[in-house]
């Protein structure tokens, strides 16, 4: 029995491991967590709370147990509801354990539709099968799961926060044999430090309506891909206060997920859509100065609980170690960019803008503000919606610039590397680009993309769903409207998109190298 644990329930288990109590032929799968052991049995999933007794998760008797089931099935409904099918409880009468309720119940289940295991988005990555399109899908899910998370009814989440940092903290100076001491004091100072400047934003954040009760778990491992769809599940059912969160904190779960992976792009890529889709972009963006304290606590709360897995193989606590060592990198500062990419339709700003953003700044890299997007965001449209021929006279684009200038100026405010995707067709634009770096103390880079007209043509007139709403004659025409001298760095390209990214990152950092 675990150290933690508080009652033996290895008989309940073996009942369930019993692939005659399902009447199926093939054998019954067994998944142990340091809070639950779940049983695959065909098209069925039985999940049993394991009796145990943490700081931060009580589940010791019967009762806790049964409620944490039932809430389990609550909180769960509105983002994975066709996979939550009840709770069971599992009896004891003269002829031994059964799933009828018959007898006296020794044991609560979570009954779930059993659904392919493997294609949760952690087996996905580890087999290079978690491409860009379910990213920006998830995104879109977790934002709709952000909108329809009810608002905390009294304010809170920040000192629920606070006591979380200081369990966390506790619960790593506790184990010395896997994170040394001296590492976890310099995380203690560098993390309650960043608590104490994030206090009065996340505060500000309460009132904003910007604490919901929240999935809590939103971890790779708990986002299963049904059809098409990323689904949410196994939400945090045991402490509503652990739930009840800022939504960015919520998000940084998966980000420091898919970061610590080494999925940098993946990251950047989930954060630049969360943001861009969200109803407030301008709140989210002063929010994201908060998001090192997010991800580092998140990374240490995943080295607390690595730490507790029933096997404590040499993997599972290398693993909690390198989630302790990536806790303190995410507070480390690190400088602040400001690129600026330009050129005319067709040049691939935005490609090379997604290709390069992970690489820029603090994790998870920079956010990409692009003009094409900007521009439809302030006439109402969608993304791929086309606008009105009058939506490009002088006048709306420079409101376009002025908006997308605002919202860098918020995202360097919070600490946020920027690419800034636009045309910047004359020198006004180019210059103001410069300008904003240097009010905000950032580094300024600016790259400038450049190609024949017949190529550049023909690359828009082939383009299909895009935010961008160039056509070939809008190229010849933009050609036209050139201004001034170009003193960025002017990159080919006509080159594939690798070698234009590694010159571009090369320019920015100064002729270091990084890779793609």
């Amino acid at each position: 029995m675990d150290a933690q644990a508080v009652q033996d329930q290895s008989d309940v288990f073996a009942f369930l491991s019993d692939p005659a109590v399902h009447k199926i032929a093939e054998p019954v799968t067994r998944i142990d967590t340091h809070g639950a052991a779940v049983f695959l049995a065909g098209r069925d999933a039985y999940k049993v709370k394991r009796a145990v007794h943490f700081p931060f998760m009580d589940f010791s008797t019967l009762e806790l147990r049964r409620r944490a089931c039932e809430n389990e099935l609550a909180v769960n409904k509105a983002n994975a509801r066709d996979l939550y099918l009840g709770v069971v409880p599992i009896s004891r009468d003269k002829d031994g354990l059964n799933l009828k309720g018959a007898g006296a119940i020794v044991e609560w289940a979570v009954h779930l539709r059993r659904f392919d295991e493997s294609r949760t988005l952690d087996r996905l990555a580890e087999r290079g099968e978690l491409d860009q399109d379910i990213v920006a899908k998830l995104a879109d899910e977790i934002v709709a799961a952000h909108r329809r998370a009810p608002r905390a009814v009294e304010v809170g989440s920040t000192l629920s926060l606070e006591r979380q940092i200081e369990e966390t903290l506790d619960s790593l100076d506790a184990s010395p044999e896997i994170f040394p001491p001296s590492e976890a004091l310099a995380l203690r100072a560098a993390m309650t430090g960043a608590f104490a400047r994030a206090t009065p934003l996340l505060l500000a954040r309460e009132a904003q309506g910007k604490a919901r009760r929240c999935h809590g778990d939103l971890h790779l491992r708990n986002i299963v891909m049904i059809e098409s769809i990323p689904v949410l599940f196994d939400a945090i059912e045991f402490d509503d206060a652990i739930a009840t969160c800022d939504i960015l904190y919520d998000l940084a779960f998966l980000l420091m997920d898919l970061w610590t992976r080494g999925l940098l792009h993946h990251a950047n890529l989930l954060l630049n859509r969360y943001v861009s889709a969200c109803d407030d972009v301008e709140r989210e963006i002063e929010g994201l100065a908060a998001l090192p304290l997010f991800l580092s606590l998140r990374a240490a709360i995943r080295a607390k609980v690595t730490k507790l897995e029933p096997a404590k193989t040499e993997s599972v606590l290398a693993l909690a170690h390198k989630n302790f060592v990536a806790a303190g990198a995410f507070l480390r500062p690190f400088p602040l960019d400001l690129v600026a990419i330009g050129g005319r339709s067709g040049t691939g700003k935005s490609t090379l803008a997604r290709a390069i953003a992970a690489l820029i700044g603090r994790a998870p890299g920079a956010l990409h503000l692009r003009s094409d997007v900007e521009r439809k965001r302030l006439f109402g449209f969608g993304e791929y919606d086309r606008l009105p021929e009058s939506a490009y006279r002088k006048e709306h684009s420079i409101q376009t610039y002025a908006r997308l200038h605002d919202l860098a100026a918020l995202a360097l405010a919070a600490g946020q590397s920027v690419v800034l995707d636009a045309a910047h067709l004359n020198a006004a634009e180019r210059d103001a680009a410069a300008e904003l770096a240097r009010k905000a103390g950032a580094r300024f880079s600016g790259i400038w993309l450049e190609a024949s007209t017949g190529l550049l043509a023909d690359r828009v007139a082939a383009r299909r769903r895009d935010a961008s709403d160039a056509t070939p004659e809008v190229v010849a025409a933009q050609a036209k409207m050139l201004a001034g001298d170009i003193d960025w760095r002017r990159l080919d390209a006509t080159r594939p998109l690798e070698a234009i990214a590694t010159e571009a990152v090369a320019e920015i950092h100064g002729g270091a190298t990084a890779s793609l």
